[in-house]
């Protein structure tokens, strides 16, 4: 049985470059840019736009890879620079190794690109995308600057923003429209990422505390492996299905 870890006690800081997503070779500045790109996060998030894509009775490929791209903007770029913004000027969790000048211009200009594209589909072939833009642009800055009092920085919205919403974009990419599939799977998917934020949130208190024995967090670490290492495989194997 795993001894108990006391989250009470004072946090020291931690020097995430030991993140297992984050690599271990290449110049810091390298190693540093792909951690604040959590890509095995970002990867689940996209690959829910391509699962809700390939749910739809027609597929068209092009705009599969334009929410791809956007969602990599949007997600994987932007908004991990506004969360290592931090909340009211703080530095979290890279900010020590980017200035908030430099996090700001990598931001807006990963938003204004992904809004670009998104707009050129919005106007030409999916007016219904229109109402998704507008939530997860919400969500970008409410959810990873915490405004309202970090009302929104919540797993639950977190399981929304990032989990059900990706999904309806997929399938609103292709179809213009919502369906009742598309509900079910969102669901299902805003639940894996819900698992997947509270384990992520737990790990992340057990590393806090300055624990020296592995083994009281490798199995969460595992979990979020498994999580996501499973939803690409998921994404992977439908468009394997469609094509």
């Amino acid at each position: 049985m795993q001894a108990p870890v006391d989250l009470n006690q004072p946090a020291p800081v931690i020097d995430r470059r030991s993140e297992w997503f984050v690599p271990q070779f290449g110049p810091l500045r390298f190693r540093i840019a792909i951690g604040l790109l959590f890509l095995p996060y970002t990867g689940m998030v996209l690959s829910y736009t391509v699962i809700g894509a390939m749910l739809a009775p027609t597929v068209y490929w092009d705009r599969v890879v334009a929410m791809a791209v956007i969602y990599f903007l949007g997600l994987g770029i932007a908004a991990h620079a506004l969360d290592a913004i931090g909340a009211n000027g703080g530095t979290k969790p890279w900010g020590t190794h980017f200035s908030q000048k430099a996090l700001w211009i990598l931001a807006l200009v990963a938003i204004v690109i992904a809004y670009g594209i998104g707009g050129y589909y919005i106007v030409t072939v999916v007016p219904g995308l229109c109402v998704i833009a507008l939530l997860e642009g919400f969500f970008l800055f409410a959810y990873n600057l915490e405004w309202f009092h970090g009302r929104f920085h919540t797993n639950g919205w977190f399981a929304f923003s990032w989990g059900v919403l990706p999904v309806w974009a997929g399938y609103v990419m292709q179809t213009n429209r919502l369906s009742l599939p598309a509900l079910f799977f969102s669901g299902a998917m805003g639940g894996v990422s819900l698992i997947e934020i509270h384990t992520s949130r737990r790990y992340k208190e057990i590393k806090k505390s300055g624990v020296t024995d592995p083994t009281l967090y490798k199995q969460d670490e595992l979990i979020l492996k498994s999580v996501s290492l499973l939803t690409v495989l998921l994404a992977v194997g439908m468009i394997l299905w469609r094509r």
